[in-house]
Formats: structure tokens, C-alpha cells, sequence
């Protein structure tokens, strides 16, 4: 992933869902210009906690993990809380976090719908009300 030379230095970015897969590389992308992160779980706690680690060894300081699920509103909104009560800021909101099912069609059922709407649709929604 390339974005344009960007200097980030000084800003704060939450990323949903940051510690596997595309949410990581968005993580790293970011970091490496400047800005620092922090990374969203739900329940992938040793990846995101790794990630935290690899870039606060990169520059001290520059990330930490906040678990929430992000389709209990209360949990969303403390998350958002966390956020700005640890670094009095947030920047950048990256809504990334997402659910997938690998199901044939015909087959999800209505939690996997509940889940997947959730997700995509109703977390960023209030998440970036929130922030």
C-alpha cells in the first residue's frame, strides 16, 4: 500500500479491526508516515497486541490495543472514550473492522446477516459519531 508522501507526525489514528490482514497494513502505512495508531480488536488480542509492539519498537510510544465489540453502542462509544482520554486526540478514523462469512448464497442465516450489517454498516455509522 502507497500514499502520497504524507507527513503524519503528531496525529492519531484509530483503526477498527487492525490486527490482521488489511487493517495491519493500514496500520503500518500509517505509522510509517508519522502518524501513531491505535489498534482496534475484538477478539484477535495477540495479533493487534504484536502489532503494538513491532511499531512501538519502531517509535516508543507510537500505538496501543483497545478492545471493543463494536456492535454493542456502549462498547463503540468507550472505545472512541479510551482513545481520546489516552492521547487527547483522534485524527484519523479508519472504520475497517468487518465480518465475513465464506457461505454460499442461500445459506447465511440471520445471525451471520445481523453480524455482517452490523459490521459494515451500523459500527461505522456510530463510531464515527462518536468520534
Amino acid at each position: 500500500m502507497t500514499i502520497p508522501e504524507t507527513n503524519l507526525n503528531g496525529k492519531w489514528a484509530l483503526i477498527t479491526g487492525a490486527g490482521k490482514r488489511l487493517g495491519e497494513c493500514m496500520a503500518r502505512t500509517l505509522h510509517q508516515h508519522g502518524a501513531s495508531i491505535a489498534i482496534h480488536y475484538r477478539s484477535s488480542e495477540k495479533p493487534a497486541q504484536e502489532l503494538a509492539d513491532s511499531l512501538n519498537g519502531l517509535r516508543a510510544g507510537s500505538a496501543f490495543t483497545a478492545q471493543a465489540d463494536l456492535l454493542n453502542i456502549d462498547e463503540l462509544n468507550a472505545l472512541v472514550k479510551t482513545v481520546t482520554d489516552k492521547t487527547g486526540q483522534l485524527d484519523i478514523l479508519v472504520n475497517n473492522a468487518s465480518s465475513f462469512y465464506p457461505t454460499p448464497l442461500g445459506t447465511v442465516t440471520e445471525a451471520q446477516w445481523h453480524d455482517l450489517v452490523g459490521s459494515n454498516l451500523k459500527a461505522p455509522l456510530f463510531l464515527a459519531q462518536a468520534a
